[in-house]
């Protein structure tokens, strides 16, 4: 048995499809959402969850553990990136009553550590501030979007900036944001 012909236009030519139409469908008001059901493709169905694995993550998601791990995450990077500067400085060591003297190791590996661990304490602070600040913008907010590390970034900017008075807390708080508004661009 053969197909029916399909109905004609006008002039003999068959209707134009109705992609608007199947577009409402597709991603417009008429779009039902599917519930998601690993089982349901093929996946394997995981048991609930426990209460202390409840809390457990409950703890890891608060802002107090994220800014704490940003300021270890941040003390570990700064430690290395001053140790790394201080490791390419030609003046590490250096002492300025006799510029002619040769340092010696210890006295470099002195510099080192103390670059280092000024480095580690700045960074520790620096991301502890922003992501303890991105954590309360975000739960105030109720959305997680880049607006929410712009504005933590002119915050921390700004408190950063703002020692140094008005203008450099002003300076600050725009190029902070600024930074933060790149980075969250590429990121995402």
């Amino acid at each position: 048995m053969a197909p029916p012909p399909p109905p004609e236009g006008p002039g003999g030519a068959p209707p134009p499809l109705q992609y608007s139409l199947l577009l409402q469908h597709l991603v417009g008001e008429q779009r039902r959402p599917r519930a998601w059901d690993p089982a349901a493709l093929g996946g394997i169905p995981s048991p609930p969850k426990s209460e202390e694995q409840k809390m457990v993550e409950r703890a890891m998601e608060s802002c107090a553990f994220k800014a704490a791990l940003a300021c270890v995450g941040g003390f570990v990077l700064g430690g290395a990136f001053g140790v790394f500067t201080a490791g390419i400085d030609t003046n590490v060591g250096f002492d300025p009553k006799d510029p002619y003297r040769t340092p010696t190791a210890k006295e470099v590996l002195k510099d080192m550590g103390q670059r280092g661990m000024s480095y580690a304490k700045n960074f520790a602070i620096v991301g502890a501030m922003f992501s303890c600040t991105e954590c309360l913008v975000e739960s105030y907010r109720g959305k997680s979007d880049w607006k929410n590390s712009v504005i933590s970034g002119c915050i921390t900017g700004g408190a950063i900036g703002f020692r140094a008075g008005l203008k450099a807390g002003v300076i600050g708080c725009g190029g902070f944001a600024a930074f933060s508004a790149a980075i969250d661009y590429y990121l995402r």
